[in-house]
């Protein structure tokens, strides 16, 4: 992951450049490799590289040889030499770098290009000339953006919230799916399929979800570094890691796993890791480590969200190492759990319609959950991660499936139509391992852990007196106080708040589908772990992995 600055004002006001590079400096964990910075009256660019394709060549600023316009991009394009195929003109292509095509399709297409690029990415696109300028994201919001305005009306672009706080008096993140033109200065969704309209009705296939699904893997495979795979032991980093170690052709893939000593996701992970042919690195980490690493876990995500937080301390400490193994760029399972209703608590989902609103629901909101979790804790080592659940045509085939057909509840399983797509490729124990969330598999001692700390950090005083010192979003628990309490130390002031997602939830639902636990035995910790009430809604005795397949 790359690091981007924006900044665009108006004509004949000056753009401060020293602002510009205080604000890249605070990127620079993003894109150790290089800094480039493009200045004029009315505009900087600042850019903060990871050198993952073109390494030689790709440095940005990018610039258009003939129109002059200039990019920073904090993306990865995954079908870009096929994007130089639906191009009219010829053009005077400067580097192999999987950006630079942008520079063109915005020259023939304009904004309307967006539709057409699989990938993750935010960028600036400038035009000196004309003093116009494009700012975009991704269809998911998998790469973070925001966005603010200082007190002259300059506008502000950054990778991290952190490089605007300073500067700006309004800022929040920039939507996924959006483009803000600057001569139109509004914010354009530019991704709005049919599957976020309506509920659609095509049956699902099995054969299709596995070819799509290592479809998306092989495209995000693209790079001219490593690429080395995230295994957790659950499915679906274990579907994602057996078909990289398919796609390597032989090559000896690294994949590498967190958690506390005997935890079950190390346990697990290595029987995949095993299974597929991974040279395999168990990262294990104490509670205490954990805990000591919480401020700047904080300082990097920029959330106070307690199941966020738990989970991205040990991703962030996996991160490190990683780096470390010469790494730069990683695969994971991120966004299954969205597309195929994989929360224990879809289970009690009243309906098919129902069940397809809250995964439409759920992926809206990844942006500020496990996409940033995900880019974040990874990007504050220097490693990219891609999630091909999340890739364009992948997730526009999956959500486009008939909810009917990925519900579960009465004895069937979470995610059923998804692992009989992959029979045969993983171990049964594995394919039919029962949902855990990331935070609860890396050891349960670890969620344990941090309430005994906030416990002993966070007195019933303090908890009685929260809504007067929090009156935006007041915490309700000890732990929840005490993330908040850091964030606000590191991030003062509502418009940093805001930018945090917040509301009632169980197990990880969003706040409409929280009313659904309600009859089965109301709220419960937000993590996964809320057991009895999943038995209540799945209709069964607990049991540690296997389940009723039939579906």
């Amino acid at each position: 992951m790359c690091g981007i600055i924006g900044l665009f004002g108006k004509r004949g006001k000056a753009v401060p450049r020293e602002r510009a590079l205080r604000m890249a400096g605070m990127l620079r964990h993003r894109g150790p490799d290089w800094s480039g910075i493009y200045a004029d009256d009315s505009c900087v660019l600042a850019h903060e590289r990871l050198s993952i394709v073109d390494l030689e060549h790709g440095a940005q600023p990018l610039s258009d040889a003939e129109r002059g316009t200039l990019l920073v991009a904090n993306a990865e394009i995954y079908g870009h030499k096929e994007l130089r195929g639906i191009l009219k003109k010829e053009h005077r292509w400067q580097t192999e770098s999987d950006c630079e095509v942008l520079l063109y399709l915005y020259d023939e297409y304009g904004p309307g290009f967006l539709d057409k690029v699989d990938g993750i990415f935010a960028f600036c696109l400038y035009e000196p000339a004309s003093k116009e300028f494009l700012i975009a994201r991704d269809h998911m919001g998998i790469v973070p953006l925001y966005i603010g305005w200082d007190r002259e009306g300059i506008v502000h672009v950054a990778s991290e919230m952190k490089a605007l706080a300073p500067f700006c008096e309004r800022f929040r993140e920039f939507p996924p799916g959006h483009y803000y033109l600057g001569s139109a200065g509004r914010f354009v969704r530019w991704y709005s399929p049919e599957w976020m309209r309506s509920v659609p009705s095509a049956p699902g296939s099995c054969a299709g979800i596995r070819e799509a699904l290592e479809g998306s893997v092989r495209r995000q495979l693209m790079s001219d570094v490593p690429c080395g795979v995230l295994i957790s032991g659950g499915l679906d980093s274990s579907i994602i890691a057996s078909i990289v170690a398919k796609a390597s052709g032989g090559g000896r893939v690294h994949s590498f796993s967190v958690g506390l000593k005997d935890s079950p996701d190390l346990r697990f992970a290595r029987k995949v890791a095993e299974h597929v042919g991974t040279s395999h690195h168990e990262i294990t980490y104490t509670a205490q480590e954990g805990i000591d690493a919480l401020r700047d876990v904080i300082h990097h995500l920029e959330t106070y969200d307690v199941t966020t937080v738990r989970a991205s301390v040990p991703m962030y400490l996996m991160a490190r190492k990683i780096r470390s193994h010469g790494i730069k760029v990683v695969l994971s399972g991120e966004g299954s759990d969205e597309v195929f209703g994989g929360y224990l608590y879809f289970h009690m989902a009243p309906s098919a319609r129902e069940f397809h609103e809250e995964t439409v629901r759920k992926l809206q909101k990844l942006s500020r959950f496990d996409c940033l979790r995900a880019n974040k804790a990874m990007a504050a080592w220097g490693v990219e991660i891609r999630v091909p659940f999340l890739g364009k045509d992948f997730l526009d085939h999956s959500m486009s499936i008939n909810p009917a057909d990925k519900m579960c509840g009465g004895g069937k399983m979470e995610k059923c139509i998804l692992r009989k797509a992959f029979e045969g490729s993983l171990p049964e124990d594995v394919l039919w391992r029962q949902k855990e969330q990331f935070s609860d598999g890396v050891g349960y001692g670890w969620i344990d852990s941090l309430k005994e700390h906030a416990e002993a950090e966070i007195t019933d005083v303090m908890m009685a007196e929260a809504g007067k010192r929090f009156p935006l979003n007041k915490p309700v628990t000890k732990e929840a106080y005490l993330y908040r309490m850091i964030f606000d130390g590191l991030f003062p002031g509502d418009e940093a708040a805001l930018t945090v997602e917040y509301g009632p939830s169980i197990a990880c639902s969003t706040a409409t589908a929280y009313e659904w636990s309600r009859k089965y035995g109301g709220p419960a910790d937000p993590s996964g772990r809320s057991v009895a009430i999943h038995q209540s809604a799945a209709g069964r005795e607990a049991h540690p992995y296997m389940v009723n397949k039939s579906g």
